[in-house]
């Protein structure tokens, strides 16, 4: 089952984590210059939102899911599957387990699936370069905007998800703010990012839940155009949590290829080791 979610920048102010903004910009978040930069992405997003249109779209699906090892494996119509190869951190923190987003995920069992994983895509459909590419700064201020209202919609959607679409946190009492600090159940990693570092993971994720109707186009790479897009994972397990896989040996990158049905080359343009 895929849902899709429009939003416009109205709905999305209040989930704006403008911390990330201020560090795209290197201003201090308590200072002066913040304040005023704020002051100015504010009015910026009232000329983003043309008659209360939605800006930003969001596409989750939920499907039936296992891990067989390192992979999270998920059923698609049909009964097919699709396998999604995760990576393993190297080198723990603080003595602790070499985490691998699998670890959180039941285990595919003797009758198959025995969890549910979500996968999800956010993009706001602006181009800063047909309005502000003649100016620098203001285009970079509307790039920077778009980039928080693509997150600000995976935050919302995500909480829609825990409480309506899946239900699985359906009691939940947070506050936007300590959703920004994710104070939630659950994670919502995002491809290109630490624990899910292959930004190649976008052409399976764009097959599951059609991310080319939604606008969304991929390079050769599998960056994401526009830019201002954001796709992942929702993972339920109350224990989960974001970590850092870091440079990968040689021995798990030839496993990863073999994973990925990829070469070592091939793999080696996504893969940091």
């Amino acid at each position: 089952m895929v849902t899709e979610r429009r939003y416009t920048a109205t709905e999305l102010l209040p989930y704006i984590d403008w911390a990330y903004f201020f560090h795209t910009w290197a201003v201090p978040s308590r200072s002066g210059e913040a304040k005023a930069l704020k002051e100015e992405g504010m009015q910026m997003l009232q000329t983003l939102e043309e008659n209360g249109e939605p800006i930003a779209k969001g596409r989750v699906g939920l499907f039936s899911a296992g891990a067989q090892g390192d992979d999270i494996v998920l059923v698609t119509a049909g009964g097919q599957t699709t396998t999604l190869p995760c990576l393993r951190q190297q080198h723990a923190v603080d003595g602790g387990p070499n985490l691998c987003l699998a670890d959180f995920v039941k285990p595919w069992g003797e009758q198959g699936a025995q969890d549910t994983v979500g996968v999800f895509a956010t993009t706001v459909g602006y181009d800063p370069d047909a309005k502000w590419g003649h100016d620098a700064y203001l285009h970079m201020m509307a790039q920077t905007l778009c980039d928080r209202l693509a997150e600000a919609a995976a935050c919302r959607l995500h909480q829609e998800v825990r409480t309506t679409i899946w239900g699985y946190a359906a009691d939940e009492q947070l506050t936007i703010s300590e959703m920004i600090q994710e104070k939630n159940s659950g994670i919502r990693p995002a491809v290109g990012y630490p624990s899910l570092p292959d930004q190649s993971l976008n052409f399976l994720l764009d097959k599951l839940i059609g991310m080319s109707e939604m606008g969304i186009t991929l390079t050769e790479n599998g960056a994401m155009r526009p830019h201002a897009s954001v796709s992942g994972l929702m993972i339920a397990h109350p224990k989960s949590r974001y970590f850092a896989v870091g440079p990968i040996d040689a021995q798990q990158a030839e496993d990863y290829a073999q994973r990925r049905k990829m070469t070592p080359n091939e793999m080696n343009k996504f893969v940091n080791h």
